[in-house]
């Protein structure tokens, strides 16, 4: 312990002498880099999952970078300091929505697929039919026959998503199929599962 604590105060010593000797320049371009380098490891997600928060952290790196570029040294440092706790917020931002992401789609992947098997008898039993039953339009028929197409589509496509690890689209192409599944059951006369309320 008191090995590691004269290590640490050495540390401070010669960063507080460096910064002496050069205005703060040495400390600063390693504070400057090692911010950079964190960053560089969660970027990418950061940018899919949390954009707004990516380009704030990514916008606060390069006001460091252009205050170290204009020689104040002393604020690029104070910058690339306080990117510790930024980039930190980031990754846990990012493992936030993702757990978010996941959840959903844990959820609409258990309830999606009765739906679409309960509108695949239902476009079944009416296809055999040789009258529609009362209430249920020949157009309204039709527009549920594309709507239960395009359900079959996205759904596809959304699992497809999930399988690449793109959470975003998956969800977001989840919830479509909610929400067409939804219109599809409404004009069959259908009764909506607790999965689509």
């Amino acid at each position: 312990m008191k090995r590691a604590l004269a290590l640490a105060m050495g540390l401070s010593l010669a960063l507080f002498v460096t910064a002496c000797g050069d205005g703060g320049k040495a400390a600063a371009d390693a504070a400057i880099n090692a911010a950079q380098t964190a960053f560089d490891a969660v970027t990418a997600e950061a940018a899919q999952y949390v954009p707004d928060q990516q380009k704030t952290v990514a916008d606060a790196i390069a006001a460091a970078k252009d205050a170290f570029a204009k020689g104040n040294y002393q604020q690029a440092l104070t910058d690339a300091q306080a990117l510790t706790a930024k980039i930190t917020g980031l990754k846990d931002a990012v493992t936030a929505k993702k757990t978010e992401l996941t959840n959903n789609w844990t959820a609409l992947s258990a309830g999606l697929p009765q739906v679409v098997t309960a509108i695949s008898d239902r476009m079944s039993i009416l296809g055999k039919a040789k009258k529609l039953p009362a209430g249920l339009t020949q157009e309204a028929y039709d527009g549920a026959k594309a709507g239960f197409d395009t359900i079959n589509q996205t759904w596809a496509a959304a699992q497809s998503a999930f399988s690449s690890g793109n959470l975003m689209d998956a969800v977001a192409k989840a919830n479509s199929v909610k929400a067409e599944a939804a219109k599809v059951m409404t004009a069959l006369g259908m009764q909506l599962p607790p999965a689509l309320q």
